[in-house]
């Protein structure tokens, strides 16, 4: 296979690598585990894989910030910052929607593209997904600790080998191939970050929000051994994510290799998916971060400075508030009184944003109280409604003064981010069934990507 020219997109600050193969009638984005598309591409069976997906649709690689021949990043390779990445690149190549299919860790990142981003989704195809990663808190502590201090070593690469490709155990060209392009694509830092990532994070309340049609595959009979963390449970994990997506459903493919890479079973699945009619997506349905913010003590306030000056303090605050959402891409839905409600595409720019806004109002000598929420929205003539608002309005409304108040969704969804939290308990939502569990904004030092590209 001929490959193409590897090109740049602009992803914030960081220069996103990717090749487009093939001339097909559909987009497909291919998001791997940790490994570069890009260098993974010049080598059996890596390059059969992709020129088998690349005969039925114009293929797109990338490779992700802090993987191959993408920029290193100076934050966290948080999904929020990967989707950043997958929406450079579709801009690049002039996609206005393309399938997206993601194995593993990839999954994860897709599942919340998908549900976030439903106008640019035609499709979601996942392999061996996962909403978090198997296994205990201490299981991912050593599994970090072994990445940070192993990954690249010639018996980490033969067990690697071992787990995802038995069928190639004895190929010892294709071992030294699988090193190299392990070895290319992630240093031992970076991919100590990036799998600190993995294991943190959870989609699990995002699926059921994903409104475009989705395939969810896997090998059942893989011979990984099962203290291998993601070979774990592959058929039970699939079932789950496929009945927590509507109208998904789960096929299991044939072959022993963990990897996606081994075989036509796959690229044969994804191609009898994409030729059958798909169905519409939602795009008036859509995941978002909700942020609500509210002046504590704004009667008083405004009674101690009159009319006059209340009203010129107020309208400085609002010109503040408006500076921080256009800072980190925010868009203000509605303004009340003295408060704000406005959304992002992403929560961890939703935390940031209200920690800028709980800073500078202090700078004003005002206290501000403010609330976040992932859930899923409807789009209604410019606005947002549903549910996820309302909780979004009664956790800013429990917020002390000056604190950030999060739900466990946003939580969940921020991780590797380094934003820090202290439990604020279990809580009643007034008008909400059950009960939440809170978080306050701890680390107020973070750095996020302030726009999207």
């Amino acid at each position: 296979m001929q490959l193409p020219d590897v090109e740049y997109a602009r992803s914030g600050e960081l220069s996103i690598a990717y090749q487009v193969l093939g001339g097909g009638p559909i987009d497909l984005i291919f998001v791997p585990f940790m490994i570069s598309s890009i260098f993974s591409s010049q080598h059996s069976p890596f390059s059969t894989f992709y020129a088998r997906l690349a005969s039925f649709s114009r293929l797109i690689l990338f490779d992700t910030r802090g993987i191959g021949a993408s920029d290193q990043p100076r934050t966290p390779p948080t999904l929020e910052a990967q989707m950043d990445d997958v929406r450079a690149v579709l801009d690049a190549v002039g996609s206005e929607q393309a399938v997206l299919f993601g194995a593993g860790h990839g999954g994860q990142m897709c599942a919340l593209f998908a549900a976030t981003y439903p106008e640019r989704t035609s499709a979601l195809v996942l392999y061996n997904p996962w909403p978090r990663f198997p296994g205990t808190s201490e299981e991912h502590r050593r599994l970090i600790r072994r990445i940070r201090n192993e990954i690249g070593r010639s018996d980490t690469i033969e067990r690697l080998v071992e787990e995802q490709y038995p069928s190639f155990v004895d190929d010892k060209d294709f071992l030294r191939a699988v090193g190299w392009i392990l070895r290319a694509s992630v240093s031992p830092a970076a991919a100590a970050e990036f799998m600190r990532t993995v294991v943190e994070a959870d989609v699990g309340e995002v699926l059921p929000t994903i409104r475009v049609p989705t395939l969810v595959l896997y090998r059942k009979n893989v011979a990984a051994d099962p203290d291998f963390l993601a070979a774990r449970d592959p058929e039970e994990r699939a079932m789950a994510v496929a009945a927590a997506i509507p109208n998904a459903h789960a096929i299991a493919v044939a072959g022993r290799d963990l990897s996606p890479f081994v075989g036509d079973e796959i690229p044969n699945e994804v191609e009898r998916f994409l030729g059958s009619p798909l169905g519409e997506s939602s795009p008036e349905r859509v995941l978002a971060t909700i942020l609500f913010t509210d002046i504590v003590g704004s009667t008083e306030r405004a009674a101690s400075l009159g009319d006059t000056g209340w009203r010129a303090l107020l309208a400085s605050h609002r010109a503040q508030v408006r500076r921080e959402l256009a800072r980190f891409s925010g868009v203000e839905v509605d303004t009340a009184g003295d408060g704000f409600f406005a959304s992002f595409d992403g929560p961890a720019r939703g935390i940031a944003c209200a920690l800028a806004i709980v800073g500078s109002s202090a700078e004003q000598g005002l206290q501000v109280r403010a609330g976040l929420h992932t859930g899923e929205c409807e789009r209604e003539a410019g606005k947002l409604a549903g549910i996820a608002v309302h909780i979004g309005a009664r956790i800013a409304a429990l917020a002390q003064p000056d604190e950030v108040l999060v739900s466990r969704t946003v939580k969940d969804l921020v991780a590797g981010s380094g934003i820090e939290f202290d439990e604020r308990g279990e809580h009643a939502l007034k008008g909400v069934p059950g009960e939440w569990q809170l978080y306050a904004v701890k680390s107020p030092d973070i750095h996020v990507s302030t726009a999207a590209p």
